[in-house]
């Protein structure tokens, strides 16, 4: 099967200097939104930062190296960076990422709905039962990570992409549009089947008593490497006009950026765990202090004072004995008489 016509690739790769505001809003469509959920996603599964970027970016340099092999690689620089990378990508990350931190702190209640009374709760409960029952937080680059479990992620960034090229060439050399039933049905199919994947990858790259990978992560990869069988078989055509340097510097760029990538974020997690231990270690310098302070005005001599009522006064003038208080006698009322009596 020979390749797309070039009249079927559109105007993404068509008068890129043309950029404002109304050519951005025009190419906001349907696949803009995929890309956002899509992203989004894939967050659920991976949940850091550094990982997704890496995976976001070296996405749009692997569009570039077989973009004479796939026609609808062909893409403006601004859509590739601004719409792609920082709207749909970007903004899917940080989504998905707000949705793990809001799993990580919520608090499961799994009671029977025949316990709760209300309606509204028997409602939200329901609801809930769509939900996992537990979330565990990943984290991939711990400070003190070893050299194998560097390469481990960077080979999970490099597969990643293997696993994208596949659904465009399948999508290509079948000739099936984004809307054909079979590539919706293969994209659920994988991402129920990613989820499993990555958790036991993840167990094995950082459980040191994990000793081998997952039975799932061996089937994965063995769908990965039949469709990538399949699409060398039906695409022989489309191969043949393979650019082999365009290939030998993406490959030396997926792995010199997956390392360099994942390097720095290794970097910044141990910047932070230093920089946390300097905060804690500030924090109990101050606490010493405080403890000292309040020691030493414990220590300190303290004056008695006590305050005393008019009662309490009345009570030592009696006791006082012959010092009394003679009160002043009232004089008595005055008679009137009468004037006749007189």
């Amino acid at each position: 099967m020979a390749p797309h016509p070039p009249s079927e690739q559109g105007e993404w790769g068509q008068k890129c200097d043309d950029l404002s505001f109304g050519r951005l809003w025009e190419s906001v469509d349907f696949f803009c939104f995929a890309h956002f959920a899509g992203w989004a996603m894939k967050t659920l599964l991976v949940r850091h930062y550094g990982i997704l970027w890496t995976i976001s970016v070296m996405w749009e340099i692997t569009e570039v190296a077989f973009s004479h092999l796939l026609p609808n690689f062909i893409e403006c620089w601004w859509d590739a960076i601004i719409l792609d990378i920082l709207l749909c990508n970007g903004l899917g990350i940080w989504v998905g990422m707000q949705f793990c931190h809001l799993m990580e702190m919520r608090y499961y209640n799994w009671e029977s709905i025949k316990d709760i009374q209300t309606t509204t709760g028997k409602l939200k409960r329901a609801v809930l039962q769509f939900t996992p029952e537990s979330w565990t937080a990943m984290r991939w680059l711990d400070p003190a990570c070893t050299y194998m479990r560097f390469l481990a992620v960077s080979q999970l960034v490099v597969f990643w992409q293997l696993s994208e090229l596949n659904t465009f060439f399948l999508k290509h050399i079948f000739q099936m549009p984004p809307s054909h039933p079979l590539v919706f049905m293969r994209i659920f199919l994988l991402g129920a089947m990613s989820a499993p994947t990555i958790r036991q990858y993840y167990s094995y790259v950082t459980d040191p008593r994990c000793k081998r990978v997952g039975t799932q992560c061996w089937v994965y990869g063995l769908c990965m490497c039949i469709e990538s069988l399949i699409c060398i078989k039906f695409g022989a055509d489309i191969f043949q006009h393979t650019q082999i340097r365009n290939i030998i510097v993406w490959i030396l760029i997926q792995a010199a950026g997956s390392v360099m990538c994942v390097y720095l974020c290794v970097t910044h997690h141990r910047w932070q765990r230093k920089r946390q231990i300097r905060v804690d270690d500030s924090l109990d310098d101050d606490t010493e202090t405080d403890s000292k302070v309040s020691s030493y005005i414990q220590s300190l001599p303290r004056k008695q004072v006590t305050l005393s009522t008019p009662e309490d006064e009345d009570s030592d003038d009696e006791a006082e004995g012959p010092m009394k208080v003679h009160r002043r006698k009232k004089n008595p009322p005055l008679r009137r008489t009468n004037r006749l009596e007189q």
